[in-house]
């Protein structure tokens, strides 16, 4: 059976010189990298050109890699903060005019999130209702439920102490809930 190597393997490889495994650490990572800046963005040309500067970054800085975590988050955290970097660019501002969240949380709080992320005809809504978030609120809560990551390494990834993440996750739970309902609200009561 042939195994696949891992990350820390595949790493070692490339800063021994091997570009074979820099196109398998590319694959590995591209679709989840994607998949966030567009829903960062919702641009799938602006996701792209994003995330294809993510890539040459880690290129560019994989010597550099020292394993003092989950490659996984390393380059998260690449992404956030070139995410940030763009929406604070010249380009982007032309071209665009305390209660804790806890991990454990009780199951009909569980059920409520797990509704709003799973409801397959509210996607569409979802995504606009994230994207009207403060973007430390959606950075969390896209790497929580998008991406299965957790308060640590989203602490990590964004720079956070893990106090400040569960209270970005709470608020932002907490907003997009008002949002939905109150749009729920306006679509029953239409005439």
């Amino acid at each position: 059976m042939n195994k696949l190597p891992t990350d820390e393997q595949l790493i070692e490889e490339i800063q021994g010189g091997g570009q074979a495994a820099m196109e398998v650490l590319v694959r590995r990572y591209y679709k989840q990298i994607y998949a966030y800046m567009y829903r960062k963005t919702s641009s799938s040309h602006t996701a792209y050109d994003l995330t294809q500067d993510v890539f040459v970054k880690m290129v560019n800085s994989i010597q550099a890699y020292a394993s003092k975590g989950s490659f996984s988050s390393w380059l998260f955290t690449i992404a956030v903060n070139h995410c940030r970097d763009y929406y604070r660019s010249a380009s982007y501002r032309h071209g665009a005019n305390s209660t804790m969240y806890d991990e454990r949380l009780d199951s009909k709080q569980s059920e409520s999130v797990a509704y709003i992320f799973e409801k397959k005809e509210s996607r569409q809504r979802l995504k606009q209702a994230i994207g009207t978030l403060p973007d430390m609120q959606s950075e969390a809560i896209l790497l929580k439920y998008y991406h299965d990551l957790r308060i640590r390494e989203i602490a990590d990834i964004t720079g956070a102490n893990e106090s400040t993440v569960k209270a970005r996750l709470k608020q932002g739970v907490d907003k997009l809930k008002k949002l939905l309902r109150r749009e729920d609200y306006e679509q029953t009561h239409r005439t």
